[in-house]
């Protein structure tokens, strides 16, 4: 018996899991599926393996904000911490529809429409709609396929203006290129809370960038930033425009700080 599978054999089951849920939730991105195929080959231990990715996967899923296709192609969901409705539960405010999502095997195995209870109401949709329509022109034209949404996290049954309310933007672009031995991916999370006795909206960022390269070597980037700013409140159209400005602008200048840190470290 080797030290290694001596030490194994000491170890509990409950040590064995907590060990497999830290591989599995440090999983670079895109990269999950294939840290738990070699975990389970290596433990031979189907509850241990499976009581781990039951815990890991949904909070992996969440922090990396993974996108999921509806099975009938009709839409897509993003699995994030902001639209989830109960377990396995996301809303897709954008559809109107609530995607039912098996974590481990990362699939949308079914949807159905969202309740009264769980959308904004309009007033608060008129300035969510606006502001996600300004987001995905923004997305599209900046990250290739990259993917966004925007939620309202606090006050979504305001009727009128008078009362303050939160939207979240949360913006994700990724790419995984295995055979090339290299994955990447880009995590915006913007909270902007709209105070109505200030007449602004205060807006806290928070970015984070990952990219992880493998071939004759094991280097990983783990990049993270934070940024304020504010705005002051208009009519929808008009204040989308403000905030997605407000985005663009620390965005394009952390990415450009970023290439040069990196560089510099590299040269």
């Amino acid at each position: 018996m080797s030290d290694d599978d001596e030490t194994a054999s000491h170890l509990t089951d409950k040590q064995k899991i907590e060990i497999t849920k830290w591989f599995l939730l440090n999983s670079p991105a895109g990269e999950i599926q294939y840290v738990a195929k070699d975990i389970r080959a290596i433990l031979k231990n189907e509850m241990v393996y499976r009581t781990a990715a039951a815990e890991a996967f949904p909070l992996y899923n969440k922090s990396h904000m993974i996108c999921l296709e509806f099975p009938d192609r009709s839409g897509e969901v993003m699995v994030t911490t902001f639209n989830e409705i109960v377990e396995n539960e996301y809303l897709d405010p954008r559809t109107a529809q609530v995607a039912m999502v098996d974590h481990v095997k990362q699939v949308c195995e079914d949807t159905r429409p969202a309740n009264d209870e769980e959308l904004p109401s309009s007033y608060i949709e008129e300035y969510r709609f606006a502001l996600d329509a300004e987001i995905m022109k923004y997305v599209s034209e900046v990250y290739p396929k990259g993917v966004c949404s925007v939620y309202c996290v606090n006050g979504k049954d305001v009727e009128e203006p008078g009362l303050d309310f939160e939207l979240v933007v949360v913006i994700c672009a990724a790419r995984h290129s295995p055979q090339n031995f290299c994955n990447g991916s880009w995590r915006s999370i913007w909270n902007m809370e709209f105070k109505d006795e200030l007449q602004t909206v205060e807006v806290r960022g928070k970015l984070k960038v990952g990219a992880h390269y493998f071939e004759e070597g094991n280097v990983q980037l783990d990049a993270k930033h934070e940024c304020k700013d504010s705005t002051i409140i208009q009519p929808p159209d008009d204040c989308a425009v403000s905030l997605t400005n407000i985005i663009r602008h620390h965005e394009t200048e952390y990415l450009n700080s970023l290439q040069v840190t990196t560089y510099s470290h590299l040269t």
